[in-house]
Formats: C-alpha cells, structure tokens, sequence
C-alpha cells in the first residue's frame, strides 16, 4: 500500500522508490552523531560482558534494539522515521534491527535474494528496510547491491546455502543469476541511508578495504502487515500506534543487558526461529555453517 505523507522525501523521491524498489543516499546522521554511535560500539565490543550467555555478535547481529538502547535510538531516530513514514504511514514499528559489521579483508557476503522469503509476511508491501551506514560503504568495502525494479516480482526460488562466510540466517540465496550489469552500488558515506523493499534482489560482496564496514539495518513495518507462520508477533512501536491486536509490543531497553532485556531477547528469538526457520531442513539450524 502507498502512502503520501508530508515527510523530509520529495514526490520525485517517493516515486523512485516505488519504481526502483530502492532508495538511496538519504543523509539521517550528522557527523557527531556518528562519531557517537561508532564510539558506543567499540566502547562495547572492547568491554567485557561475563554475564552474557552467548557471544557478543550474537546480540549485536540479532534483534540488538531489545538489549542495547543506542540500537533502540539509533531504530527510533526521528530523521530515519521522517524517510519511512510516507511509505508505509503514520504508524510504524520495529520488526528487527541489526549490526552487519564486515572486518577489513574478510570473506564475509551477502548473498543476493530477496528479504520477505522468510519472513513470513507473504509479498507485503507493508514493510521497508532501512539501512545506515556507519562507516563508509563502497564497492570495495562490501556496499550492497540492489537489482532495480526486481521488487516487481513474487517470491522467488532460493537455496539455503549455509555458506560460513554468508552472513544470512540460512545463507539463502535466489536460484536466479544476477549478473555484474543488472546491479546497483549502493554507495554510502558514513550517516547515510538506503530504503528498500522487501522483494527488491540485494546482496554484498567482500570487504576488500582496510577498515571495516560497519551498517546498521532496521526492518520497519505497520500494523498491516500480517504474520502466516505464527498468530501474534513480536514488534516496537517507534511512532503512531497500533489498534491491530495483531502484535505484541515490547519497550526500548533503557541499559544495556538488563537481566529482563535479556530474558526477553531470548523469547522472541525462540519465536522468530519458528518464522525465519520455517521449511528449513530438519537438520540445520538458523546461522548455522556446514
């Protein structure tokens, strides 16, 4: 469904991004705010967390708005949700937000394919993700790549690769080649943002660069979309409300780690497997490598 609120996006913009299934650079960060969020990472990863049952990756690449509060503002952040808001309305929530964080000259990738397969919101345009860069994203530290108009398609046919160097849940990759020409650099400088829809064809290559590539992704939606696989599912209301009884809604941490954060994160990521890991083969498990 479109929408056409007043937002920070012109009409010329809106249009392009319902036409290319994309957006892209869209300036949400000042360079203080930046320098801000940077700093809160490293200060993070250099600290030690004894407490934590899994590693620190662990929260950082999975629903990290539910244990960190600079994830939850950096998913509430009132110029990313100017950008959202005529796509999807006045009235949006956090279905998912996560660090993708590409170590300099690592193997890591993002195979192409398109973000819905799994989600279990069927081919919903009631949805975008939202992408900042937090570090520069160029072809040779790993940017996305985006096919131009492939949201126009269905669901495509993927395979779960279960590749170690992938870092998708399942390593999914679509069964259709997308070739070097088709594809769009989405080239970032640091505090800028891409949109994209659900079915739009995306991947990254490696980061071939000396510094790491450092993004941010946030799956927004609005109380439309309906979940398949399970009768309610979890979301955070970042603006408007809610009237759907569809969701269950859950609060912004306000320290990192609380024991109830904590507790919380674990119940949501048991329910998300049930919709993320739906059909996968009985052997496997979500992140798991060969």
């Amino acid at each position: 469904m479109k929408h056409d609120n007043q937002s920070t996006l012109t009409t010329e913009q809106i249009e392009q991004y319902w036409q290319d299934g994309f957006l892209f650079p869209l300036s949400v960060l000042n360079d203080d705010e930046v320098c801000r969020f940077t700093n809160d990472l490293a200060a993070l990863e250099r600290g030690e967390h004894p407490t934590l049952e899994q590693p620190l990756t662990h929260y950082l690449r999975m629903q990290s708005h539910l244990v960190l509060p600079m994830a939850a503002q950096l998913a509430t952040h009132p110029r990313v949700l100017d950008a959202v808001e005529p796509l999807l309305g006045p009235n949006i929530m956090i279905w998912g937000a996560e660090f993708f964080i590409k170590e300099a000259q690592s193997t890591s990738v993002v195979t192409m394919h398109q973000d819905l397969t799994y989600w279990g919101f069927g081919e919903t345009s009631d949805q975008v993700t939202a992408w900042i860069a937090l570090t520069p994203s160029t072809v040779e530290s790993g940017c996305m790549d985006f096919v131009r108009g492939s949201h126009k398609n269905p669901i495509l046919p993927h395979t779960d690769t279960h590749a170690d160097n992938n870092l998708l849940s399942r390593g999914q990759e679509i069964n259709v080649k997308v070739s070097g020409d088709d594809r769009t650099h989405v080239v970032l400088a640091p505090g800028q943002m891409s949109l994209h829809h659900g079915l739009t064809i995306h991947g990254s290559q490696p980061n071939r660069s000396s510094e790491r590539r450092i993004g941010f992704a946030i799956r927004y939606i609005n109380p439309s979309a309906r979940q398949a696989t399970v009768e309610r599912e979890y979301a955070m209301l970042a603006r408007g409300v809610d009237d759907s009884d569809a969701f269950i809604h859950v609060d912004a941490p306000s320290t990192s780690f609380s024991d109830t954060s904590l507790s919380r994160h674990a119940a949501i990521l048991a329910a998300r497997a049930r919709v993320l890991g739906a059909g996968m083969a009985a052997d496997r498990q979500l992140f798991q490598t060969p």
